[in-house]
């Protein structure tokens, strides 16, 4: 705001007047609408400012007063805070500034934003000489404003300004004062001085052009001209030349002449046909003989008012002034002896600004013609004096006596302005047709004819009398006025249709055939008369042709030409010339007349020895006709057969001839030279047409390079170091030379036959060829070659002379060769690629560097390596020389992009301040330059004034894109420092301020900003996004750039949000609509939209709510907001914008959210071209060329290159031979033009696609910043969900609209795909919060809402058809989030949901979740088969993550679809058995996962989504029997995979350091995991055929049992090892028993070793069981703390539920072998031995029991007080659980009382990182801890559902082997069998299936005796005692009870009890 304020007291001055500017030229020349109104308010509130133009405020004493007292007192400043003390010295500085600029500057610029503001509106008034085409309403409104304006004394006010400003007198004072600076600002002040001038007197013009003055403005206007001088060289200057032109306005009369439709309006207000007083005052104040300072001046003034009396005597108003007008006789006298036409030359068209007005040659050339038309008599008196003058000249010649004094030349003067002011037509009105009366044999169609340009069938008076005056004075014509006839004749055949007629008078002068018999000569004027006398002087001169070694050839005797002839020659070559410059017809048709052969005669007299100048004007005249390429190719041959430049010796010549010589002997010793420039001319003008190949041919290598070399060495290199009588011809030497090197470069393209060193044949001799000229100059360009040197020192030169600002001779010409240089060298930078590629492909010995190297070179001047720092200084002197400056600019971009380079260029730009300083201000002023445009029209069709703002339009391109370029290299780089960052210090330590704060100067940065700010602050937004679109969209993507750079990042994101608000601004703007080019406004929206998604970023990560809240509620709000205050403009309500409608019942006053508009500017649609339809091509071969033209451009997109393409297929169609392919060759041309049209609409597509991908893009980043980054309570959920259902819906209208483009899909979906799983996260997280069901459906977005988001994602599903498999992969991503919606939250068991009656449940209402999930449902099934059958496809084929998605959604689906359609589908169409059968194909890749170090691990993540979703399939029972039909077990058992178990000890080398990658242990649990709970699943869903799916599964293990035997026996039982074993021996417990052996029919051997597998995996649970029951388990889990401390709870937790698990699922396998073995005691088989002691006490279990053993080998079985000592910790167990569960269910219930150390001990485990706790919110907290709190109960209801069950089935096998042991058992003999029971039940069974299991068992019980029984029942009466028994009561009671086994505990205690106390009968 500093600077803001630092303005402030300037701004409230001039600030306004330049906005009033500004609105003047929106109304007159953007004719914006609604421009009227606001101008009509502008000049109303500033029309006090417009009279007392240069007066200031009047100073105030009393603040002079304060301001004193400030070094003592202090003073408050706006903006700042206190009152600070200002230095003594500063306060001095400030009283001068205040004496002088209060004074000057504001004053000047006052004034020049009143004038130059002042000039437009006079010009849109009503008036007689021109209109601008603007509305009748704002003419109406310049004309009031201006005519109130001139009542009050404007022009007196005016006049005396002119005569007080003045630049001497205005520097004398500012030098006094110490108020100038450097050359710059001088020439700056200056200027402004001048323009200030030039403006009043541009008004008074601007007025008299459309109105005439008042009497007394009039005459004060004359009393000013009265006392005008002339500059030094005799002419006005252009301030006196505007107001004697203002005079001539007032006195014209020729509108009268046009019959335009306001002519009698105009006339009733002309003063000088209505007001007698006022002809009478001008007429008094004209005649009077007073002389004037200026007497040519006065004379003019009186021409125009005699000829104005003329115009008025005619007139039927002008017999009342009879008395004025006959003195109209008398004025033109008096008007000529003034020497009026000397004076109009010399005074008025010497004048520089002369030809830059339009309506001052319109005036002059109506003074001119009307003098001549209106005075006839006159004009005859002027012809006849000339004739007896003539005479008299005559006679003192013969007489040899002086001539008389009283000779006069008005004629010859007429004549010679004539031609001088027609000869110059910068506007290319062509006036002088009117001197041209056509007659019949010229008419032809064009218009031609008078002034008005109207086609009429007779030609006006005015014309006839012009066309007759240029006639009759060419009849007879003196001698003396031949010269001035043909310098007439030159001026008034400047144009074409005049160079016709001239042509035509010339022809029809000449003599007739009869005059030719009689020897009749015609007139002197014309063709026959030029070229016989240029032939007779070329006869008479050839006869002195001189030997070429003779010694006199340097003095040659000049004889028959005398200076006069010279004259009058060298005014027939220009007339020549100017002719056939014009005429193609006159140029062929004078070129091929037989008899003049003019340039056989001409090249003749080149050879003779005539004067430089001639010669000169001769090679001038030929490269004229040289512009017809027909004639160019003969005149090569011609020039070197004549041989002007010696291209060929003569053997024993021993020095050079021809040009050469003239060059180096006659012009070096005169010092001019005018012959070498004429020739640079005409090889220029030859090499536009083409280059002859075989110039020379026979007698010398052919070739253009004899001559370049005469350019190069002759010209080029020696003339710095030639004498110049005219210095500015120096300049204009190299000016021609580099033209032409410029033309020969510009055209030449490298190619590999350059390279090539080809011979030819000469005299015998094989001579190597010359190269093409392009091929030489670039050679000379790439190395350290004296041209070079030259072009960098005429560099540094004109740099140096630049800086000056002062003017000198040859100024013009410097800058020009200047421009060739810069040009050159862009040339050799955009060639020398492929030049350096073709080289070394070629392995040519040339040897060059990149130029871009050499421009690093040491300068010989300087002595620095300043070459490059010179190229840039030129961007110093855009405002004067904007191509120069364009150049250097193309030349720094391409320099820029060597990264090398660029850190010494930092090093070169920085090592002098003074220069850095003055680079930095060239930067800053291009692109800060107010009068570049952007426009799209073709070059040619530009005035100069539009292509000069058009260059420097491109300059600010090259500037910008030398930015983006330099930013992405590594720092220091040269954009970094033209931004204005620290360059010495670290980046990011920059601190940036606004320009002239804390002595920061103004950086291309703040130029950036300034550009991009105009406009904001107003409704229709940043006008640089409007006028030039494309140099907003660079802007935009520089501020980008800084933004995205980490070392950028921080100091420009601070700069732009604390000093400019620059996001805000701009952001509140979008979207930019610019129909004319909708791919820039797309670019300039991404841009921004990149640039707000950083900021956003950044403002959350450093906690800026407020910043970031702006920003978010600008973007996301659907309320209105009124932004903006600017003059005249009401706020903005958006009523225009659609109402933002879908399901928003009460959005009257609501607005389109922006981020919604932005998304509607992105027009989806793309219109492809259609395809070619070719007639003679062939289109593949057309398809396959233009493919190899395409390149990837800047930007980085594909593109072809047309001009290549062009190159391509015009060489094509040259290539073709024979008459009917030249017959043919317009057709193919034409062709050629629609394949180029057709590429270019492509190459149009193509950007507009990428346009839009990249919008798109942005937009996406810009909302999920929004959505993901910003703090989630600036949103609250509620909008949150709304905003994302309007985002989703908006997206899917567009994406699923017909025609939109494909491309663009991608980008959606990844979009939609964010967007839901925002919406599934939010709608869950407020449910978690509220925990309210409302009837409408989930929080705040209705179901209906949903159900329109999943069937707009299911036709997008299915719109995408075949093709986009990746794309689908995010809509599956989006559908699994959406589906995520309807999913029950977990809730917390409390287990007394159980108790709940059957028919409470059934009754109880339906709850959201089931209903939304219904209705989800019945909309997926409404898209019947077309959604199945893709989804099916592509979960089975194609791209990984697309398959595993489908597989997701297909597992999603089948677990909602309750009538199991979709599994009817896919087991019907066979997609099932595609993915079963699938499985095997998999086993490969599988295998090679299992390797250390793996390959990519997507197969692993495929076969876990499949085998996720054949676990879904298999929980119902239908998909269970499907997936066994399918033969699943059977695929599975063939898979060798699961055989293939790594090393643990490998596994712990190989671990993944980052952890990402799971060991391989892991990976084969991943593996084998997935396999196991399918086969658990499927055992549980299989009721009807569950025998044979356990019987397909034991076959699994039992072909796999090594494997699953090792994992039994497994020693380190990890989390993961448990979680294996407590599935398989979940699947054991199912399948290993005796009566699945009975399904299969085997023969016995294979039963047998069934039995054998069944016994040992029996075994092994067994053995197992031993461990975990024992001591083993608290080891284990003590273990695992130390093993990973940092582990969770949770994994503690998950072991302890394992393990459990284990034991649960190895007792009921026990319980099961009991049952199946018998359903009474005593024939069942005993699984435990008689001992009731407990393993307590012994760590590591039993020796006998570890697995390290061989299975046979065990001792004995595990006796039954293991049993025992499992029921008891179990127990133990199941109290401590319970009291965990209360506790933490009364957790829950009082959550929000929960102190916070509490809360965060809970989230400890869900909060990844170190502190992230600290982070978090507290309602985040507390959602957490919940989360933690239900996880924990449930884990709990699980652990004490596997309590209660182990303690049953604990229970369950201790009473059956007591109720055996106890009743049954005998302790016999030994040698009787004890087990008489068994043995009868086996013989009673007649197989020996429970012999495996039996014989371990009694070989453990052959050794029972009755002191084992006695033992086992004291032990088990000790072990069972009291506190168990009412222990295991109490569980019952606790749980139970409640799930539904009422009794059970209850009655085998008692039978228990009963045994153990009970005596054996």
């Amino acid at each position: 705001m500093a600077a803001q304020m630092a303005v402030n007291s300037g701004g409230s001055l001039w600030g306004p007047l330049k906005e009033l500017n500004e609105t003047v030229d929106g109304a007159v020349l953007r004719r914006q609408p609604d421009s009227v109104h606001l101008l009509d308010l502008m000049l109303k509130k500033h029309k006090s400012q417009f009279l007392p133009l240069f007066k200031n405020p009047p100073k105030s004493s009393e603040q002079r007063e304060k301001v004193r007292k400030a070094s003592t007192e202090g003073i408050t400043i706006q903006g700042q805070q206190g009152s600070p003390l200002i230095p003594e010295q500063l306060l001095t500085e400030a009283f001068i500034l205040s004496d002088l600029l209060i004074l000057e500057s504001w004053q000047h610029w006052n004034s020049y934003w009143q004038v130059s503001t002042s000039s437009p509106i006079i010009l849109s008034r009503h008036g007689k000489t021109f209109t601008l085409d603007i509305s009748g309403e704002l003419v109406a409104l310049a004309t009031r404003f201006t005519d109130e304006l001139m009542s009050q004394g404007l022009t007196k006010r005016i006049l005396t300004l002119l005569s007080e400003i003045s630049v001497t007198r205005e520097f004398e004072r500012l030098q006094k004062e110490r108020g100038l600076g450097n050359e710059k600002h001088r020439k700056t002040v200056s200027d402004l001085i001048k323009e200030c001038r030039q403006s009043l007197a541009d008004s008074l013009f601007s007025w008299t052009c459309q109105s005439p003055l008042s009497e007394d403005d009039t005459l004060a206007l004359i009393g000013h001209l009265e006392t005008v001088t002339a500059q030094a060289d005799g002419s006005l200057d252009s301030v006196n030349l505007a107001l004697v032109m203002a005079l001539l306005y007032c006195l014209d009369v020729s509108f009268i002449e046009q019959g335009t439709e306001d002519r009698e309006d105009l006339l009733q207000a002309f003063p000088l046909l209505t007001e007698r007083q006022y002809v009478f005052a001008i007429h008094t104040r004209l005649m009077n003989n007073q002389p004037w300072k200026l007497p040519g001046l006065q004379a003019v003034c009186r021409l125009a008012w005699a000829l104005c009396l003329r115009v008025l005597s005619q007139l039927p108003q002008g017999s009342a002034l009879v008395e004025f007008t006959e003195a109209d006789e008398v004025l033109a006298d008096q008007a000529l002896l003034g020497d009026v036409f000397l004076f109009m030359k010399e005074g008025m068209l010497g004048c520089e600004s002369f030809t830059q007005d339009e309506f001052y040659t319109r005036r002059i050339h109506s003074l001119i013609t009307d003098f001549l038309s209106l005075m006839p008599m006159k004009v005859k008196q002027l012809r006849n004096r000339a004739d007896e003058d003539a005479r008299l000249v005559h006679m003192s010649s013969q007489m040899d006596s002086e001539l008389p004094s009283s000779l006069r030349k008005d004629l010859d003067h007429l004549m010679t302005l004539i031609g001088e002011f027609y000869s110059k037509d910068p506007f290319g009105l062509e006036l002088a047709v009117e001197f041209w009366c056509p007659t019949e044999s010229l008419q032809h169609t064009s218009l031609h004819g008078s002034y008005l340009g109207m086609a009429i069938q007779r030609p006006p008076h005015k014309q006839v009398v012009l066309s007759k005056f240029v006639r009759q004075m060419g009849d007879l014509l003196p001698s003396t006025l031949y010269i001035s006839y043909l310098r007439m004749l030159k001026g008034l055949s400047n144009g074409p249709q005049c160079a016709h007629y001239c042509f035509s008078l010339l022809k029809t002068n000449g003599p007739t055939h009869s005059d030719n018999i009689q020897g009749v000569s015609g007139s002197p004027v014309s063709w026959e008369h030029f070229f016989h006398s240029l032939m007779l002087y070329h006869e008479n001169l050839r006869r002195d042709l001189p030997n070429p070694d003779a010694a006199h050839y340097r003095h040659p005797p000049i004889r028959g030409i005398t200076q006069r002839e010279l004259e009058g020659l060298t005014a027939f070559l220009q007339l020549l010339t100017t002719i056939i410059t014009w005429s193609e017809n006159a140029r062929l048709a004078l070129c091929e007349h037989p008899q003049w052969t003019p340039v056989v005669v001409m090249l003749g007299l080149l050879q003779c020895s005539v004067p430089p100048v001639l010669k000169a004007e001769i090679l001038h005249c030929l490269a004229a006709f040289g512009k017809s390429p027909e004639i160019a190719a003969s005149l090569w041959q011609s020039l070197e057969y004549t041989q002007i430049l010696q291209t060929v010796r003569a053997p024993g010549q021993k020095q050079a001839a021809g040009i050469e010589v003239e060059l180096n002997e006659i012009e070096s010793s005169c010092e001019e030279y005018p012959l070498t420039r004429a020739f640079c001319h005409l090889i220029g003008t030859l090499v536009e047409g083409s280059l002859p190949v075989n110039l020379g041919a026979g007698l010398r290598v052919p070739g253009f390079q004899p001559y370049l070399n005469f350019l190069r060495d002759c010209v080029f290199l020696p003339f710095p170091t030639r004498a110049y009588r005219r210095p500015g011809e120096k300049w204009e030497v190299a000016d021609a030379v580099l033209e032409v090197f410029h033309k020969l470069l510009r055209d030449y393209e490298p190619q590999p036959s350059d390279f090539v060193q080809e011979l030819v044949e000469l005299q015998g001799e094989q001579i190597p060829a010359h190269k093409p000229p392009g091929h030489s100059i670039m050679f000379h360009l790439l190395n350290d070659s004296p041209t070079l040197a030259l072009c960098l020192s005429l560099l540094e030169e004109g740099v140096r002379q630049l800086d000056t600002y002062a003017t000198f001779p040859g100024k013009k010409h410097l800058e020009s060769a200047v421009l060739h240089c810069l040009c050159l060298l862009d040339l050799a930078l955009q060639k020398e690629v492929v030049f350096m590629d073709l080289l070394r492909e070629s392995q040519s010995s040339l040897l060059i560097f990149p130029l871009e190297q050499l421009l690093q070179g040491v300068s010989s001047q300087t002595k620095r390596a300043d070459h490059i720092v010179n190229i840039a200084r030129y961007l110093y002197h855009s405002s004067s020389n904007p191509e120069a400056a364009f150049q250097s600019s193309k030349i720094l971009r391409h320099i820029a992009k060597y990264p090398n380079i660029q850190a010494r260029l930092v090093g070169d730009f920085t090592h002098d301040q003074a220069v850095s300083n003055k680079l930095m201000a060239g930067f800053v002023e291009c692109l800060d330059s107010e009068e570049a445009e952007e426009s799209t029209d073709k070059e040619e069709e530009l005035e100069p004034q539009r292509k000069i703002a058009r260059i420097r339009h491109k300059i600010q391109i090259h500037i910008l894109n030398l930015l983006i370029t330099s930013l992405e290299l590594k720092t220091p780089n040269l954009g970094l420092y033209l931004l204005g960052y620290e360059m010495k210090k670290p980046v990011s330590s920059t601190n940036l301020q606004d320009p002239g704060v804390l002595g920061c100067p103004r950086s291309c940065l703040h130029a950036i900003l300034s550009l991009l700010r105009k406009g904001t602050e107003k409704r229709s937004g940043p006008i640089l996004t409007q006028q030039a679109p494309h140099l907003a969209e660079l802007c935009y993507q520089v501020i980008y750039q800084l933004c995205a750079c980490p070392d950028t990042s921080g100091p420009t994101m601070r700069f732009l949000r604390t000093s400019q608000d620059f996001l805000f601004s701009h952001l509140q703007h979008l979207p930019f609509i610019l129909p004319s080019n909708q791919i820039a406004a797309l670019s300039q929206m991404s841009w921004l939209m990149k640039t707000a998604a950083i900021e956003l970023r950044v403002t959350s990560l450093n906690r800026q709510r407020s910043h970031t809240q702006r920003l978010v509620s600008l973007l996301l709000d659907d309320q209105p907001y009124t932004q903006y205050t600017a003059d005249g403009e009401s706020g903005m309500e958006e009523e225009s914008r659609s109402v933002s409608g879908f399901l928003h019942f009460d959005s009257v006053s609501k607005v389109r959210r922006k981020l919604l508009s932005v998304l509607d500017a992105i027009d989806f649609s793309q219109d492809i071209p259609e395809l070619l339809q070719l007639d003679f091509f062939e289109r593949t071969q057309i398809e396959q060329v233009i493919s190899n033209c395409e390149q990837v451009n800047e930007q980085g997109h594909t593109v072809c290159n047309v001009k290549l393409l062009h190159r391509v297929l015009v060489a094509e169609v040259n290539a073709l031979q024979g008459m009917a392919a030249i017959g043919q060759r317009p057709l193919l041309m034409e062709e050629v033009n629609s394949i180029l049209q057709q590429v270019v609409e492509r190459n149009r597509v193509r950007r507009s696609l990428n346009a839009k991908r990249h919008a798109l893009q942005s937009w996406r980043s810009l909302v999920e910043t929004l959505l993901t980054a910003c703090p989630s309570d600036l949103i609250p959920a509620e909008d949150r969900q709304l905003i994302i259902r309007d985002l989703l819906l908006d997206l899917h209208e567009k994406v699923l609209s017909e025609d939109a483009a494909g491309e663009l899909m991608p980008i959606v979906a990844g979009a939609v795909f964010t967007l839901t799983a925002h919406l599934s996260q939010s709608v869950l997280s407020e449910q978690q919060s509220t925990g309210v069901e409302t009837t409408s459906g989930f929080a705040s977005i209705a179901n209906s809402s949903l159900h329109l988001i999943l069937r707009k994602l299911l036709d997008f599903i299915l719109s995408t058809g075949g093709g986009y498999q990746r794309l689908r992969a995010h809509l599956y991503g989006s559908l699994l989030y959406y589906l995520q919606i309807a999913q029950k939250p977990e809730e917390a068991d409390t287990l007394e949901s159980a108790g709940k009656a059957m028919w409470e449940r059934l009754t109880s209402p339906e709850d959201s979740f089931s209903k939304l999930q219904r209705e989800n449902l019945a909309i997926i099934e409404n898209y019947g088969q077309s959604l199945m059958e893709v989804v099916c496809r592509d979960a089975c084929d194609g791209h990984e993550i697309s398959r595993m998605l489908a597989l997701s959604v297909l597992d999603r689906i089948l677990s909602i679809d309750r009538q199991n359609q979709w599994l009817l589908y896919i087991c019907n169409s066979g997609y099932l058995r595609t993915l079963v059968e699938s499985l095997r194909q998999d086993d490969g890749a599988l295998q090679s996962l299992l390797t250390p170090q793996p390959p990519l691990l997507k197969p692993l993540y495929i076969y876990e989504s499949k085998m996720a979703l054949l676990t879904r399939v298999a929980k119902s029972g239908q998909g269970a029997v499907e997936l066994l039909r399918c033969g699943l077990v059977a695929h599975l058992t063939e898979c060798q995979v699961y055989d293939m178990v790594p090393d643990s000890d490998a596994n712990r080398v190989m671990r993944d350091p980052s952890g990402f990658i799971p060991s391989p242990m892991d990976r084969y649990r991943q593996i084998l995991l997935p396999v196991l709970r399918l086969f658990q699943i499927i055992l549980t869903s299989t009721t009807m055929n569950h025998q044979q799916g356990a019987a397909q599964i034991l076959q699994w293990l039992i072909v796999h049992a090594d494997t699953i035997q090792s994992l039994l026996r497994c020693q380190e039982l990890s989390m993961g090892a448990l979680q294996q074993l407590s599935l398989l021996t979940g699947i054991i417990s199912k399948t290993a028993l005796p009566g699945v052996l009975e399904m299969g029919e085997v023969n016995s051997a294979v039963l047998m070793e069934f039995q054998g597998h069944i016994t040992r995996f029996q075994r092994l649970c067994l053995s197992l069981l031993s461990r975990l029951a024992g001591n083993e388990r608290d080891r284990l889990l003590k273990q695992a703390e130390i093993n990973a401390p940092g582990e969770s709870a949770e994994q503690r937790e998950e072991m302890e539920v394992a393990m459990q698990q284990v034991c649960a699922n190895i007792m009921e396998y026990c319980q099961t072998l009991l049952l199946q073995s018998s359903s009474q005691a005593q024939f069942s088989i005993c699984l435990f031995s008689p001992s009731g002691s407990e393993p307590a006490g012994r760590e590591g279990g039993r020796p006998d029991l570890s697995s390290s053993m061989p299975p046979m080998s065990y001792s004995r079985a595990p006796n039954l007080g293991l049993v025992l000592y499992l029921l008891k910790n179990t127990a133990a167990d199941f109290f401590r659980f319970h009291q965990s569960h209360r506790q933490s269910l009364s957790k829950l219930q009082s959550l929000d009382q929960l102190p916070p150390e509490e809360l965060k001990e809970l989230c400890q485990g869900l909060v990844a990182g170190p502190g992230a706790i600290e982070k978090t919110s507290s309602v985040q907290r507390s959602l957490l801890a919940k989360k933690r709190l239900v996880q924990l109960i449930n884990n709990r209801a699980k652990l004490l559902a596997l309590c209660s069950y182990v303690i049953e089935t604990c229970l369950f096998v201790l009473w059956r082997h007591l109720e055996y042991y106890l009743l049954h058992c005998t302790p016999n003999d030994p040698k009787d069998s004890l087990m008489t029971g068994a043995s009868l039940y086996r013989s009673r069974l007649g197989d020996d299936l429970f012999g495996g299991l039996q014989s371990s068992g009694s070989r453990g019980l052959s050794r029972v005796s009755q002191a084992d029984l006695d033992l086992l029942k004291s032990d088990m009466s000790a072990g069972f005692g009291e506190a168990l028994q009412r222990k295991l009561l109490e569980v019952e009671g606790l749980y139970s009870q409640v799930r539904s086994r009422y009794t059970f505990i209850q009655a085998l205690v008692r039978r228990i009890r009963g045994l153990v106390r009970q005596t054996k009968s």
